[in-house]
């Protein structure tokens, strides 16, 4: 977003404020949700989305802890992917499409239909 929006509120007796509707609308905020501060050194105060923690994969979550554990205790196992690695890569995902906004079927760990 490149255009600069402004609005202001005001503070009630008991320092609540409503979020103005641009705001609101560009953070996609509903009712209930919540809203992360960030204060800068400077002073400055950074509105975001919280993200929702009840949302997390645990599994996932559990993974990348693993991951960042690793790569703190052993950084000399980073290595760069050189351009055969990612030609590599290419070649065998040609041809394959994913669609990152489809719905995963209910079953997607049904054994029933994988492959030998």
């Amino acid at each position: 977003m490149n255009t600069v929006i402004e609005d202001d509120s005001t503070l009630t007796d008991r320092y609540q404020t409503t979020v103005p509707a641009s705001v609101r609308r560009v953070l996609k905020l509903k009712r209930r949700d919540r809203i992360h501060y960030m204060i800068r050194p400077n002073g400055e105060v950074v509105l975001t989305r919280a993200r929702d923690e009840t949302s997390q994969d645990p599994v996932m979550a559990s993974f990348l802890a693993f991951l960042e554990r690793d790569l703190q205790e052993h950084p000399e196992n980073i290595r760069p992917i050189t351009a055969s690695t990612f030609a590599e890569a290419e070649r065998l995902t040609a041809g394959i499409e994913v669609d990152l906004d489809e719905e995963l079927p209910e079953d997607d760990d049904d054994t029933s239909t994988t492959s030998a």
